[in-house]
């Protein structure tokens, strides 16, 4: 069996007005308005606005709003599952709105018109719970702590970029330095054993392999190797 469609139920207000210039002239005030339908049907202009369809793409939300000579006549649909006293409120503000566009050529029974707002309003502020309004105070509070934790990630986001390619830079500087180190700490053959041979004047014709090699932060393997190398070449002599 389909699934019962479901049908907004409707409402209609009547309002009395006055035509001071012409219809015609209210239309091309409101064909300027997007996503709106404006037809002018002999002494009847109609604006309509649906907000949306159901699943055979028939009007599901929406507002029509009929002007005459002498008043306006308004019909809307509200939703099951939605407040009809805020739905009505939604309605009025967009005819306030259209009204205020053609205001030269139509004008409508303030006094009735500001009463009806006056009971809309009424009717939303007096369905409020104490419950509602104070989670509504807390979404608010929350809404702004949420805003200024947004704008403390963008600057630390911000903050965080600098300081990786900082840190990028400064990695980058490091090798340099240390390939540098590593050049200075590298010694030829020629060099060692140019410095082996000051190291032995300078300590009574014999060297402590071990301290030498911790003094210059050379490998003492490659200290014993040069001083083979030295004995060899016969620049130093091995005592017995």
């Amino acid at each position: 069996m389909p699934d019962e469609e479901i049908v907004p139920r409707v409402e209609e207000i009547d309002f009395p007005g006055k035509l001071t210039g012409t219809l015609e002239q209210a239309k091309d005030k409101l064909s300027a308005i997007p996503f709106f339908s404006v037809k002018l049907n002999g002494e009847e202009l109609s604006i309509a606005k649906v907000e949306s369809r159901n699943i055979k793409k028939k009007p599901f939300l929406f507002y029509l709003i009929n002007i005459k000579s002498d008043g306006i006549h308004v019909i809307y649909s509200i939703a099951p599952d939605t407040s009809e006293k805020v739905r009505r409120l939604y309605v009025i503000k967009n005819l306030a709105s259209i009204l205020s566009m053609i205001n030269d050529s139509y004008q409508i029974d303030s006094v009735k018109f500001f009463q009806y707002i006056d009971s809309s309003v009424d009717d939303v502020l007096n369905s409020l719970s104490q419950s509602y309004s104070t989670l509504f105070n807390k979404y608010d509070s929350l809404l702004s702590e949420y805003r200024e934790i947004r704008r403390l990630n963008l600057e630390l986001s911000s903050a965080n970029r600098n300081l990786t390619i900082q840190t990028t830079q400064l990695d980058e500087e490091d090798k340099q330095l240390r390939a540098q180190l590593k050049a200075l700490q590298t010694y030829s053959d020629e060099a060692l054993m140019a410095m082996v041979q000051d190291w032995i004047v300078t300590h009574n014709n014999s060297i402590d392999i071990t301290e030498f090699a911790a003094n210059y932060k050379i490998a003492a393997p490659r200290i014993e190797q040069i001083l083979d190398k030295m004995v060899s070449l016969g620049y130093v002599e091995l005592k017995s």
